[in-house]
């Protein structure tokens, strides 16, 4: 059974962090998930140090008070008829205070000046505050975090298992994403990205085409799965048919890079100085030029969230992050590489939850008929 998720106290820890007013107004939907466990798609949060309260339509009304109920969330729902309404009634709400706190990276300009109009509290923008306790996933998270990596796992085996050269990228994809279903995932965890030969593979995010995959191909599958809200992230590299030198220096290259930074993972680590760590295998060994994205991100309810980790970053690690390490070397005419881990930082360093595996690009023969 998988273990519980713990969101009854999250509302205190941010409101711990949280002093700049009397009040906050969480508008961001997944937020306000994480907070409350309320999954609809219109809602908004009021949080004081005395209460919590949930505004949401008609159409959630019931089921904004199970999900509160089940996540052991004392908090009032309200329900309004309108979008008019419901600002009626959050103006209600927070009258009583002399400032507000609004989340300034979700609110937009209409919707600010709106609030200025209608709400008597003085507005403050805030940044910030709810994903910076997100970052520290509980058990509970960790372990829907580990059951969508091991559903991912499984279908990547099936699928590459079933064998590659002959099918397009779109084909590859459908497949794998139709095998998580299949095994439990509620869906795929982002647009699952297949790229073969020179030319896509060379494109770290391309998406998948009638292109056939052939002989001589590099190719990179970048593939999660999501499961109750929380997603996996996992990227593995193939070779179809024999790999050629310059193939299998380059992938010693990414490879040895991201054990280097799976093991350098610890709290109090700066997600720059991780960066550094596979960036500098990869440009010391000649092919710095080739890697032309971050390291990693943070993964949870949303597939990228903090800590971002490239080389302006100025985050610390810490216990409880779940992140990606995803060094890779892309080069129109060659084609690219990346090889991807989901980790979660631990006391001792961090536990690897993504288990396919990576020794060898070599995909397995498929079964003959």
């Amino acid at each position: 059974m998988i273990a519980p998720l713990e969101v009854a106290g999250r509302c205190g820890r941010v409101l711990q962090r949280f002093d700049q007013a009397e009040a906050l107004l969480v508008s961001n939907l997944t937020n306000i998930r994480w907070l409350t466990g309320f999954t609809g798609s219109n809602g908004w949060l009021v949080l004081t140090k005395n209460e919590v309260v949930l505004i949401t339509d008609g159409r959630y009304g019931d089921q904004a008070t199970a999900q509160l109920a089940q996540s052991d969330v004392d908090g009032r729902v309200i329900v309004a008829l309108s979008g008019a309404a419901i600002l009626d009634a959050i103006a209600a709400e927070v009258a009583p205070f002399a400032t507000l706190g609004f989340e300034a990276a979700h609110v937009t300009y209409e919707q600010f000046q709106r609030f200025q109009g209608l709400f008597e509290p003085t507005l403050v923008p805030v940044g910030g505050v709810v994903e910076a306790e997100r970052r520290r996933k509980d058990a509970g998270e960790v372990a829907r975090m580990a059951e969508a990596c091991r559903i991912a796992d499984a279908a990547l085996a099936d699928v590459v298992g079933a064998g590659l050269e002959g099918h397009t990228e779109a084909e590859v994809r459908n497949r794998l994403e139709i095998r998580m279903r299949e095994l439990g995932a509620d869906g795929p965890s982002y647009e699952t990205i297949v790229a073969a030969g020179p030319i896509n593979a060379a494109r770290p995010h391309h998406r998948p085409t009638d292109t056939v995959i052939e002989a001589g191909h590099t190719v990179i599958i970048d593939v999660g799965a999501l499961y109750e809200g929380y997603h996996s992230d996992m990227t593995r590299t193939f070779f179809v048919g024999e790999p050629t030198a310059e193939q299998m220096e380059l992938y010693e290259v990414v490879l040895a890079a991201q054990r280097s930074g799976v093991a350098a993972v610890e709290s109090g680590l700066s997600t720059a100085e991780l960066d550094s760590v596979c960036r500098d295998a990869i440009t010391e060994s000649g092919y710095g030029d080739w890697f032309s994205h971050g390291t990693g991100h943070g993964v949870g309810l949303l597939i990228h969230e903090d800590p971002f980790i490239n080389h302006t970053g100025d985050l610390k690690l810490q216990v409880g992050d779940v992140v990606t390490v995803e060094p890779g070397v892309y080069r129109e005419g060659f084609g690219g590489i990346r090889v991807e881990d989901l980790v979660v930082v631990t006391d001792s360093g961090c536990r690897v939850l993504t288990a396919s595996p990576k020794d060898s690009p070599c995909p397995p023969s498929p079964p003959t008929t």
